[in-house]
């Protein structure tokens, strides 16, 4: 068969649009095009730092598959390291473009298979003709936030980094310490007693090793300062901004056990810009839902999904433990009370992630319709201005 014969065998109709998937990596891109009919897929590999030859690429498989230069393109590549600048460029360009869960995707249930950047680049291209034939459960498309919105996610997930490094650097110095059977407080004294610090026999801490724990703790005054400066602005904004998801904001620290962390979290990654239309859907996108493995005669619990955003997993789990306090006249933490305070430790974990899920649902609630959670608690309004402003503070 010649180049020719083959070419006009895989030739799209004119009516016909050009499908596109990218297999994105460090290094280079795997580019995939094909129409609905289910040609021969064209493969190409761009560098990744090459990406603006994309529309060159386009023109070139258009022509190739012998589609109007006009003809629309549908796209889809997987979330992931990326974000989603490549999504508002091809958007830029006029294609229709579908970010994708990578975790949704199907694949071989055998205990080996093979896996490669150009079997990915074929699956992905095999969803995306299913998805648009009307295969409603394909995969699951990624929401998009905006500029705006994703840049305001930017501060707490510092904070939240900057308070992870802190706390690891002054785990190493207290296991520095403990390495010659010195076990002290590492806290704001430590730099000023440490000169009088002594090891297991009596004797002053080595030179070297008293030189090493001086600067681990210069980085954590550093981290300290930027922590303190991230909180300062962020006070700040709520006072003087009033824009939607300052708002919202507002609104979720009027509630007795939310905190201003628990709050700018929950907004920023979740309710200022995500459309819910039911609770399945809030408690799926946080993971607390249930996994059960259900097959004949076998029944199995899988535990929690685990999905979405492991920061307001973790986030919800520690504002349950606080509503508990916070809020004891509630109904869910009524509800808790009956039916697992009064078990063991195993219990209590099972009932305080069914907590966990219940007050992020009540939550969407009061945010999305006014609804205050049944038997909640408002701050005073004295405690609730503080809150906003950096002082008392109920939660975490």
């Amino acid at each position: 068969m010649t180049a020719t014969t083959q070419r006009e065998e895989f030739s799209a109709t004119a009516g016909d649009g050009l499908l596109m998937a990218i297999e994105l990596g460090r290094r280079e891109w795997k580019v995939g095009f094909t129409t609905r009919l289910g040609q021969r897929i064209r493969r190409r590999t761009l560098p990744a730092d090459t990406w603006d030859r994309l529309p060159e690429e386009l023109a070139a498989a258009k022509e190739r598959l012998n589609l109007p230069a006009d003809a629309p393109v549908t796209s889809c590549y997987e979330a992931g390291r990326d974000g989603f600048w490549i999504h508002r460029y091809l958007t830029g360009l006029g294609v229709h473009n579908l970010v994708v869960d990578s975790s949704s995707i199907e694949v071989n249930r055998r205990a080996r298979r093979a896996k490669t950047d150009l079997i990915d680049l074929e699956k992905l291209l095999s969803m995306l003709r299913r998805h648009l034939n009307g295969e409603k459960k394909v995969w699951h498309v990624v929401p998009i936030p905006s500029t705006q919105d994703e840049e305001r996610r930017q501060p707490h997930r510092e904070l939240w980094s900057l308070k992870r490094d802190r706390t690891r650097v002054i785990n190493r110095i207290t296991s520095l310490l403990a390495t010659v059977g010195t076990y002290v407080k590492v806290d704001a004294k430590l730099p000023a007693r440490l000169d009088r610090v002594l090891q297991w026999n009596g004797q002053p801490i080595p030179p070297q090793l008293r030189a090493r724990v001086a600067r681990e703790w210069e980085n954590v005054a550093l981290v300290t300062t930027q922590i303190h400066a991230l909180e300062r602005a962020r006070r700040l904004e709520l006072r003087q901004h009033a824009d939607s998801a300052v708002t919202l904001v507002r609104r979720l620290l009027q509630l007795r056990g939310i905190g201003e962390h628990t709050a700018w979290l929950f907004v920023t990654e979740r309710f200022a810009w995500r459309q819910f239309r039911n609770r399945r859907e809030v408690g799926g996108i946080t993971g607390l839902v249930g996994t059960p493995y259900r097959s004949g005669l076998l029944t199995h619990e899988q535990g929690i999904s685990k999905a979405g955003n492991k920061r307001v997993r973790s986030m919800a789990v520690q504002i349950a433990w606080g509503w508990l306090t916070y809020q004891r006249q509630s109904a869910v933490t009524q509800w808790y009370i009956q039916r697992f305070a009064r078990g063991g430790p195993v219990a209590r974990k099972i009932g305080i992630v069914a907590v966990a899920r219940r007050v992020v649902v009540d939550l969407w609630r009061y945010l999305d319709a006014g609804v205050i959670p049944a038997g909640a608690v408002l701050k005073d309004p004295v405690v609730a201005t503080r809150s906003g402003s950096g002082g008392n503070r109920h939660g975490t």
